[in-house]
């Protein structure tokens, strides 16, 4: 296994893996995710050009298993702007940490840690004082797996916080649903 960070022509060549990644590891709960591949290309094409962004890739041999990706919050200002609305933090001094997506079977390997670690440290070297992410709020649910644990242990334990009352709202298509639907996303924020 390797983890490394991505730009240039090797970002490039992984879009097309991680908007695969994207769509199979949304499947699970909390996403739900029905994802679509041209959808998720659109998506991930912003990583191409922003000059700060980042993808971070997990490999196992040449096969990518993961990816976390990143870019200023302030480049993602019509997405979550509004939960910031009542807030007083800079938008311009927060870094997105966006998804970390990784195979189930090579979860518990540190490689969640290595992700946030490379997006920790590139946010670092640009001058970000904040790093945050936004997590999916579900309550009961029929699909929640039984003994579903969520990984708010791991973040805290990474020295982020909920932000009250800093929720998004994003749309998307739930497993056997025919139309989307507006989810609530729970952003978390540390200092860098």
């Amino acid at each position: 296994m390797r983890v490394e960070v991505l730009t240039g022509d090797a970002l490039e060549c992984a879009l097309d893996d991680v908007a695969r990644l994207r769509i199979e590891v949304f499947r699970a709960y909390p996403y739900l995710y029905d994802g679509d591949f041209a959808y998720e290309r659109r998506y991930l094409e912003p990583y191409r050009a922003n000059r700060e962004a980042v993808v971070v890739g997990a490999f196992d041999g040449a096969r990518l298993v993961g990816a976390a990706t990143g870019m200023p919050l302030a480049a993602h200002a019509d997405d979550f702007a509004a939960a910031f609305a009542d807030s007083e933090i800079d938008l311009g001094d927060v870094f997105y940490c966006a998804e970390s997506v990784l195979l189930p079977e090579f979860r518990r390997r540190g490689i969640g840690h290595a992700f946030f670690d490379a997006r920790e440290a590139h946010a670092r070297e640009l001058g970000y004082g904040k790093a945050a992410f936004c997590a999916v709020v579900r309550g009961e649910h029929p699909l929640k797996p039984e003994g579903y644990r969520p990984l708010d242990a791991f973040w805290r334990r990474r020295g982020y916080k909920p932000l009250e009352g800093v929720i998004a709202q994003f749309g998307w298509r739930d497993l056997g649903e025919d139309a989307e639907s507006s989810k609530a996303l729970q952003f978390w924020l540390r200092e860098l």
